[in-house]
């Protein structure tokens, strides 16, 4: 089933000699359950496109559809609402509440749209990220590799469409890259999530089921990947421990 599509998708800055064109006329698909790279150089149009599928900016024209809603048809609250329930986010920062416990920092999303947590779910995902011994702690008593798995438990709690992930290594040392990404292909696998990760580093991509490449705001070239299995997977998570 389809959970993602822009169609003509356009972005444009300034206007005559001064335009640039962020994207020029983007179509692109995405299938549930799918964990798509989309692969560009610095000013390819890459982060640009995950702020317009994730509803972060408007565009000049053209419309994006997450689950079914062309969602800039929706107003500012509408859509804020509709991020909130329907869309994770993970960055390369993190993006923490720094005053708040792990526990609180991945419940957020509930709390701030009013509905009562699954703790069952919470569970689960707490288990599979490895952070059972975490919950307590603050960010700032936490290693980047841990950050980066409170990021995407608190992605994961909502039960979104679509996870966005922005450069989600990009922080991170070698060893912890491969321990990120291996459990963003398994909690998707195992939660049932569509992914789309934005990365400049082609060998990340190749470990993801389809990659996009994107150039002067267009996509160039969109193709499948070598599969990353399950044993991949798990082996590049490295039987992640909360003691990280």
């Amino acid at each position: 089933m389809k959970i993602l599509e822009t169609q003509n998708l356009k972005k444009y800055y300034g206007a005559g000699d001064t335009m640039v064109k962020a994207l020029d006329g983007v179509d692109l698909s995405i299938e549930e359950g799918e964990f798509t790279a989309i692969v560009g150089t610095s000013g390819s149009g890459k982060s640009t496109l995950l702020h317009m599928l994730g509803g972060l900016d408007y565009a000049t024209s053209g419309s994006v559809i997450v689950a079914g809603k062309k969602i800039f048809e929706l107003n500012e609250k509408e859509l804020t609402i509709f991020r909130r329930r329907h869309i994770g986010f993970v960055f390369q920062s993190y993006n923490l509440v720094p005053i708040l416990s792990v526990y609180e920092n991945i419940v957020l999303p509930m709390e701030l749209d009013g509905r009562p947590v699954d703790k069952e779910f919470v569970d689960d995902i707490v288990r599979t990220l490895g952070l059972q011994n975490k919950l307590n702690s603050l960010p700032g008593q936490l290693s980047g590799g841990q950050q980066q798995r409170v990021a995407i438990a608190r992605a994961l709690v909502t039960k979104p469409a679509i996870i966005l992930a922005d450069e989600p290594t990009g922080n991170l040392d070698s060893k912890t890259t491969q321990e990120v990404l291996g459990l963003l292909k398994l909690t998707g696998e195992q939660f049932h999530q569509t992914i789309v990760m934005i990365t400049h580093n082609e060998a990340l991509a190749q470990l993801c089921g389809r990659v996009i490449h994107i150039e002067d705001g267009k996509i160039m070239d969109d193709c499948h990947a070598s599969a990353f299995s399950q044993n991949a997977a798990e082996k590049a998570a490295g039987g992640v421990s909360d003691e990280e």
